[in-house]
């Protein structure tokens, strides 16, 4: 079975590409299974939470790193459950 990794996605994302277009830097911790599963997160993440387009995510950078350098307590947390039950 895979062990499950914690990454660090650095992005530019583009909003209101139609109207008044505002590019912004975006970092996201996230934990996957691989840096593939990582980025399709990112992508869903933010089209569903934004409405923005995968086109206007540019992706700087993904890197995987330890548990305990994650800034974001909710994947610090996850990374310490043995078992979720639902």
């Amino acid at each position: 079975m895979s062990e499950i990794k914690t990454y660090v996605i650095r992005a530019i994302v583009t909003f209101n590409a139609s109207h008044y277009p505002m590019k912004q830097k975006v970092v996201k911790y996230v934990r996957a299974l691989n840096e593939k599963q990582a980025l399709e997160y990112l992508y869903s993440y933010l089209g569903s939470k934004n409405k923005v387009k995968r086109y206007n995510i540019k992706i700087e950078e993904i890197k995987e790193i330890p548990v305990e350098e994650a800034k974001d307590k909710t994947v610090r947390d996850l990374a310490k459950l043995n078992k979720i039950i639902m």
